[in-house]
Parts: structure tokens; C-alpha cells; sequence
């Protein structure tokens, strides 16, 4: 069953985050093409997404648009498909400035980014809020 899981789930990295050595991650293992974190919990995968999110936030990246156009590159997504369903979920424009210091907002984008990463019903809200209180933060670095 393990195998059947979305790739993120089983990495218990949801934003399926490339590996750029952050603390406490290690590359995927079992796989043709390693190249994804896997954190040693989920906690640890949500958190890894959070602290992405605030350093693209940080350098000026505060809309969706802004974070989905470098976090799932065109190259490599459907970008504006990407964009159009977290605005939806989220209530947002492609280019509102998102506050993501404030909780709710975090939440929101951490729960749209990991079911466009990985399909619905894999991660929950209350798991997300769990992870996103237990430990602030940001720490390491990665691209989406």
C-alpha cells in the first residue's frame, strides 16, 4: 500500500521540496530519479513548506502568482492551472499580497499547495495546524 502513496506522502514531504540539505532531511532513497527531500515526519515536511513559503516571502515573492511561478515552474507544471486553483481555494487574486505571518493565510496556502503536490485526503488541516504550532521558524533552504 506504502507504494501506492503520492510520492510527497511517502517522503512526508508534501510540498515536495528538492533536497538543498535542510536540517534533518536526507534525499529520497527507492526511487530511479532521487531528487526530493524525505523528513523524518510529516511535522517536519509541513514545517520544511512553511519556512520555504516565508524566504520566497522574504525576498519579495508575497503573491500566489509570485510563489507558484517559482515554487512549480512552467517547465515542470501547469503553472497557471497551479495558480488558478489556490486563488480559488484561497479566495484570492493571482497577484494580492499575502500576509503570511498571519496564521490562516499560512494555513491556507501550506493546505493548497499539499493537495495540488499530492491529491486531496493525505494531509489534513489539524495536521497542518499541528506542525505550523509546533515550531516557528524558518531554517534551510529549497525550491518547490
Amino acid at each position: 500500500m506504502t507504494g501506492r502513496l503520492p510520492r510527497g506522502i511517502r517522503n512526508n514531504n508534501p510540498g515536495n521540496l528538492d533536497f538543498a540539505d535542510q536540517p534533518g532531511a536526507r534525499l529520497e532513497t527507492g526511487v530511479p530519479d532521487p531528487r526530493f527531500a524525505a523528513f523524518p515526519t510529516m511535522d517536519d515536511g509541513i514545517r520544511a513548506l512553511r519556512d520555504q513559503l516565508l524566504r520566497y516571502a522574504a525576498h519579495g515573492m508575497d503573491t500566489i502568482a509570485a510563489i507558484i511561478d517559482i515554487y512549480a515552474p512552467p517547465i515542470e507544471n501547469a503553472t497557471g492551472a497551479y495558480i488558478a486553483v489556490l486563488c480559488r481555494r484561497m479566495g484570492a487574486r493571482p497577484d494580492t499580497v499575502l500576509d503570511l505571518r498571519d496564521a490562516a493565510t499560512m494555513r491556507a496556502l501550506v493546505e493548497g499547495i499539499t493537495t495540488m503536490e499530492n491529491g486531496p485526503g493525505h494531509v489534513s488541516a489539524a495536521q497542518i495546524d499541528h506542525a505550523l504550532r509546533a515550531t516557528p521558524g524558518p531554517a534551510g533552504t529549497a525550491r518547490g
